[in-house]
């Protein structure tokens, strides 16, 4: 699945990519998901384009947790800072957008879109956890708001190795590219 261009004005997008998150249970390892991401990272912020840091937290009363009827209620997710905080190999550089979302999706309800519309973003590449909830939601919506989307399938991961695979063969290839880290890193120009 190559990547056939990255726009000039490209952002990477990284969810979810945050302590508590990183610990649970994945279909691969969330180490090499997260060394790949940060190599992304690296190689975005020394050819000075936006790297985009997205978290999910709630309020400490919950007030704010999405409570809709559903067949398979979502996973009670800890309200501590601790688990909401970046992991330290991306944390902690500054110019780096940090946007918080109280759902999957990182367009909803935040100010991701402001941000990259005002840098004049056309393009993103996406990864992060988990595949099929995060990353597959801001996708869908970012293809909807048009812009080009490519996918880092190696800096990814999904609690749940079928809706991983299931997403990067199926789905993403209807709303972007798809490659591996290598093949987008040899598009990101210095």
């Amino acid at each position: 699945m190559p990547v056939t261009a990255l726009d000039p004005k490209t952002a990477l997008i990284l969810i979810d990519l945050q302590k508590g998150i990183a610990a649970l249970p994945t279909a691969h390892p969330a180490g090499d998901v997260i060394a790949n991401a940060a190599r992304l990272a690296a190689a975005f912020r020394r050819a000075e384009l936006p790297v985009v840091l997205v978290n999910v937290t709630f309020s400490a009363d919950g007030g704010d947790r999405l409570r809709c009827r559903t067949d398979a209620p979502p996973p009670n997710l800890p309200a501590t800072p601790e688990f909401s905080e970046i992991v330290p190999e991306l944390a902690g550089v500054p110019g780096d957008i940090r946007i918080t979302k109280r759902q999957w999706n990182a367009f909803y309800g935040t100010e991701l879109d402001l941000q990259l519309r005002r840098r004049g973003i056309t393009g993103i590449v996406l990864g992060g956890i988990s595949t099929s909830i995060g990353v597959d939601t801001t996708a869908r919506a970012a293809y909807e708001r048009s812009y080009n989307v490519t996918f880092a399938s190696d800096a990814m991961t999904d609690r749940d190795p079928v809706l991983h695979e299931c997403a990067v063969t199926k789905i993403f290839p209807r709303l972007g590219e798809v490659a591996t880290t290598d093949a987008i890193l040899a598009h990101v120009r210095a």
